[in-house]
């Protein structure tokens, strides 16, 4: 499997792999209303082309505001509504914000990449 760059924002930044029966999205940097809109539009796109489960590793995200969590539901609705699934794989600070307005478990929050993949697998 090779990452191929996603052309995203200087905040943020990622690759995405194809694996067996999902997409893997490896994202750092600063998730919040600069990178949102881009953000949506890349994984949008590639969630009605790829795939339709995905795994968005948000383990070296540094911050997630209100408009990054809304792109997340947005995300989560639209993979449910192409019968895939959204699995998010967070670091105590995305997890601190997303547990803050209760969607923890609509989000599905893993704490591996392995998880995550369990989790698909088993479903």
């Amino acid at each position: 499997m090779i990452a191929e760059p996603l052309n995203l924002t200087v905040s943020l930044r990622g690759t995405r792999e194809v694996r067996d029966s999902c997409q893997l999205f490896r994202l750092t940097g600063l998730l919040d209303a600069f990178s949102e809109p881009t953000f949506r539009k890349v994984l949008g796109k590639n969630i009605d082309e790829g795939p339709k489960n995905i795994i968005l590793d948000l383990s070296q995200i540094d911050f997630v505001d209100s408009s990054g969590l809304g792109a997340l539901v947005q995300l989560a609705k639209q993979a449910q509504t192409a019968v895939g699934t959204l699995q998010i794989v967070t670091n105590a600070r995305v997890t601190q914000t997303v547990k803050l307005v209760r969607l923890e478990k609509f989000l599905s929050l893993q704490s591996t990449v392995e998880a995550a993949l369990e989790n698909i697998q088993s479903s």
